[in-house]
């Protein structure tokens, strides 16, 4: 499915023009960060945990929170996310790189509130742990009212996606060695808190076998 994303200036080679592709970095990392202005112009940027639920994305901080309260407000946003594949080692300092999934997507976030912030919370946390929201029990209205949720759309044009593979791009040097250091991720063994009687849940389990 070809979209029309925003325009790269740099290393267009890169670019990626695939709805999907975007999907598929937004859905490979947990954390972003979304960034606004503040009541003088000057930008604020908060990490965050987010999901992607189908075109939009949705985020959720305290009532409190000056990027979020700016945010609902109709403060223009961008939120950003990264996931580095591999380090990549290169004869020279200045040749060595990265490889890497980025994507950031730019827009106005709406509020959620009511039904529609128990819907997209519930989401959230299904897409965080999934299984999870079936073994507790579901948000109280004092913790709807005290969080704002946000969700921004993702719109052909407010969007870019960029993508780095393969090794080194200069040439080999006598006795210096150049290559690919992929990076490794996965879950640990899970850690009880003092105090929980509990086995671990099928919603943990099953996080650390997948």
């Amino acid at each position: 499915m070809s979209t029309q994303p925003r325009q790269l200036t740099r290393k267009k080679d890169r670019g990626l023009t695939d709805r999907t592709e975007l999907y598929d970095i937004l859905d490979s990392t947990l954390v972003g960060t979304l960034t606004t202005v503040d009541a003088d112009g000057l930008p604020v940027s908060v990490p965050v945990l987010y999901a992607r639920d189908g075109d939009r994305i949705l985020v959720h901080g305290s009532t409190g929170a000056g990027a979020f309260r700016r945010a609902a407000h109709g403060a223009p946003v961008a939120f950003c996310v990264a996931e580095m594949d591999a380090l990549v080692v290169a004869a020279t300092l200045f040749d060595s790189s990265a490889n890497y999934r980025s994507a950031v997507v730019n827009g106005v976030a709406r509020t959620l509130d009511g039904d529609s912030a128990v819907v997209a919370l519930t989401t959230l946390s299904e897409v965080l742990l999934p299984g999870r929201t079936t073994e507790v029990r579901g948000h109280l209205p004092k913790e709807v009212a005290a969080t704002l949720v946000l969700a921004l759309d993702i719109v052909d044009g407010e969007w870019t996606a960029k993508r780095r593979v393969g090794g080194a791009g200069d040439g080999p040097e006598p006795g210096v060695w150049r290559g690919v250091v992929p990076v490794v991720r996965g879950w640990g063994a899970p850690i009880a808190e003092a105090g929980t009687d509990a086995e671990v849940p099928a919603s943990v389990r099953d996080l650390i076998a997948g």
